[in-house]
């Protein structure tokens, strides 16, 4: 089974992509699956409250994502610091994930992962896709989508790896500068060459 990863910074329209390309193939969001793992009782969550304290949580226990969230992108070292934390749990998962679809008969598997290449889990896979989109276009597509101010969609962008990165680990780039449907086609032009046939 090919197993293809898509990463690319916040606000790119990875996540868009794999939207569209998951009428055709099976896609792990890793996003989701990190959420899944927020659900208590979890050993992510013993985790977190180890590396981070009681203050990222409510009184029921339940992580507050947004406290959190002012804390890790306000800080390049605290966002190392999360994704070390919850790296091992979600990897564990996704693993799983692959191997049943394995045994279910799929042929390939896109991995929709925003760190996939800080994880180093890109060397697991077959082929790396990046999507990638100016400065400009991702700002006012996250102040959209997440309903943030321009100051703090700043800052989870500036928290973030710049294009070059992405370029140097990815066997396909591709420019979300518009409508979506010609990186669904080079996509799936570039998948055929893998032997994946849509």
């Amino acid at each position: 089974m090919k197993i293809i990863g898509v990463t690319g910074p916040t606000g790119a329209g990875k996540s868009l992509l794999c939207k569209e390309l998951s009428k055709k193939i099976p896609v792990i969001d890793a996003d989701e699956v990190y959420h899944s793992l927020l659900i208590p009782p979890s050993d992510c969550l013993v985790a977190i409250r180890q590396a981070f304290g009681d203050h990222v949580f409510t009184l029921d226990g339940t992580l507050d994502r947004a406290a959190l969230s002012a804390i890790v992108f306000a800080d390049e070292k605290k966002l190392a610091l999360l994704n070390r934390t919850v790296l091992e749990f979600v990897l564990k998962k996704i693993r799983t994930m692959i191997d049943t679809l394995k045994s279910d008969g799929a042929s390939a598997v896109l991995l929709d992962a925003p760190t996939l290449i800080e994880s180093g889990f890109h060397r697991e896979c077959d082929a790396v896709i990046s999507v990638l989109a100016s400065p400009e276009l991702r700002l006012s597509r996250i102040i959209t989508r997440d309903d943030l101010s321009e100051e703090k969609a700043s800052s989870r962008i500036s928290a973030q790896k710049d294009d070059d990165f992405y370029r140097q680990h990815s066997d396909l780039v591709l420019i979300n500068d518009g409508s979506i449907a010609p990186l669904v086609l080079r996509c799936t032009e570039f998948l055929s060459t893998l032997g994946v046939a849509l």
